[in-house]
């Protein structure tokens, strides 16, 4: 379980592909209604941040729309960015949607306004992110999985936060009841 205090000031940071992922990798249906009031309840929060790419040419098949839709107005704040689409060294047709900047200019700029930042992500790219924030004082928590196949945490980050968050542990409190997922 994560370790929250009632004064403490928080902030979620949602890296959605890898979260997605994770949830995938355990075989579950989020509920982040659950999410945000869990940590409402628990502790000061600040913000939740939910970083996704979108598909802007297919954006009425866009499968991230709904949930960014719901997300966007019910009290998350959505940071997106249109997908690109190049033309790799081996000629195949690729798509890059990488949100690991973005994420990391908001954490570092909240930084100054925050005890606790919780990021949802398991990307070793993130290690010095938490390092400089950890400088500024913020203690940081990392909430990911190791209970998938492949495990979603990189060893480097999870030995670099203050606290790792088994996500597959939260299960209870967060996931969609049956009945809402039917």
């Amino acid at each position: 379980m994560i370790t929250l205090h009632p004064t403490e000031r928080t902030a979620l940071f949602i890296d959605g592909a890898n979260l997605y992922s994770a949830i995938r990798g355990l075989g579950f249906a989020m509920d982040y209604q659950r999410l945000l009031d869990l940590f409402q309840e628990r502790c000061r929060l600040i913000r939740a941040f939910y970083y996704t790419a979108r598909h802007e040419d297919q954006e009425e098949f866009d499968p991230i729309r709904k949930l960014a839709d719901w997300l966007d107005y019910n009290g998350y704040t959505m940071v997106t960015k249109s997908t690109r689409r190049f033309v790799g060294a081996d000629g195949r047709e690729r798509t890059k949607g990488n949100m690991d900047i973005e994420l990391a200019i908001d954490m570092l700029e909240m930084a100054p306004h925050l005890d606790h930042a919780v990021l949802f992500s398991g990307d070793g790219d993130f290690r010095r992110l938490v390092e400089a924030v950890q400088r500024r004082g913020v203690r940081v928590s990392i909430v990911s999985t190791l209970r998938s196949s492949p495990p979603m945490t990189s060893d480097l980050l999870r030995r670099q936060a203050d606290e790792f968050v088994e996500l597959y542990d939260l299960i209870p409190e967060i996931e969609r009841t049956k009945a809402e997922v039917a």
